[in-house]
């Protein structure tokens, strides 16, 4: 009888090298939102990968970034706990950025003691000579590292990173029940929907001052009706994100909805206003309350 195996897998790296469509790709299933702006993801969501005799359980972590705000200093803690808690690291890279982007957590991967496999993401763009020059690079700079060039999008050399991710957990029980894909609720998964199409239709700062929370949530029969809120820090961002006669907010709105029925598979009635929360990112009882609290 083969034994079972079990383990995290925790997904790091710097922002926009794809770890989000990485995780997406593994999981078969979308879960965490991507643009290409930059913090698209700010929380730790986990996607379940189960089968008879293996449970793997994959974070998408917020990018690595250095703190500006309160907010990103509750998303870089995330990124901690996931360095410490992992049976296997993929640190993600790829064939753009300078391979020594934040040295210091590298030396942390380094130094983990969980086996590190390095993702060398978007060699769609990139060429084979220079991609053969960045591996040789990171064989230097991360030596106990396994390197695996891949293109998420394309879904290229994905398959034997599960492969060798399946080679190289523990054995253990069952992390969650096996038809469960996530431990992220319903209302988490509509607001990440809300929070996408922000960062899609508005520019600069504005999507990075606003936070979407799920007020109500009722599954009828033949319908979802939701009704959501969209917070800003300022009073001059309320009347950005509605726009002239209610147009941008009502944009984001179809939007959202036509997601969020492709995500539940029903009818879906979508209610969203807009509220100041002054200055949210530096509060701490506002950052609690919208779930930036890592444990």
């Amino acid at each position: 009888m083969t034994a079972h195996k079990s383990g995290f897998v925790n997904i790091i790296g710097n922002p926009n090298v794809g770890k989000s469509t990485i995780m997406n790709v593994l999981v078969g299933e979308k879960l965490s939102i991507i643009t290409k702006k930059m913090q698209t993801t700010r929380h730790r969501i986990k996607g379940i990968v189960s089968g008879d005799d293996f449970q793997i359980v994959y974070s998408d972590t917020p990018g690595i970034l250095k703190p500006n705000y309160k907010l990103q200093q509750s998303m870089l803690k995330f990124v901690d706990i996931a360095l410490i808690d992992a049976d296997v690291i993929l640190y993600v890279t790829d064939v753009v950025e300078t391979i020594d982007k934040n040295i210091k957590y590298l030396e942390k991967i380094q130094n983990s003691k969980a086996p590190v496999i390095l993702l060398i993401n978007k060699i769609d763009l990139s060429y084979q000579e220079k991609v053969e020059e960045i591996i040789q690079s990171w064989k230097e700079l991360l030596p106990k590292a396994e390197i695996f060039a891949i293109s998420a999008i394309e879904k290229f050399n994905v398959a034997p990173i599960f492969d060798r991710i399946i080679e190289l957990l523990p054995e253990g029980p069952d992390y969650f029940p096996k038809d469960e894909i996530t431990d992220r609720d319903e209302r988490f998964f509509v607001s990440e929907i809300i929070r996408e199409k922000i960062l899609l239709n508005y520019k600069k700062e504005v999507p990075y001052c606003v936070e979407v929370k799920v007020e109500e949530f009722k599954n009828e029969p033949k319908i979802l009706r939701i009704r959501s809120l969209i917070y800003v820090a300022r009073d001059s961002q309320k009347g950005i994100i509605i726009g002239h006669k209610g147009d941008a907010l009502k944009r984001v709105g179809t939007q959202a909805r036509i997601d969020i029925e492709e995500f539940f598979g029903k009818k879906v009635f979508l209610e969203i206003y807009v509220k100041v929360a002054k200055d949210w990112r530096e509060d701490k009882k506002a950052l609690k309350d919208f779930g930036y609290d890592p444990r």
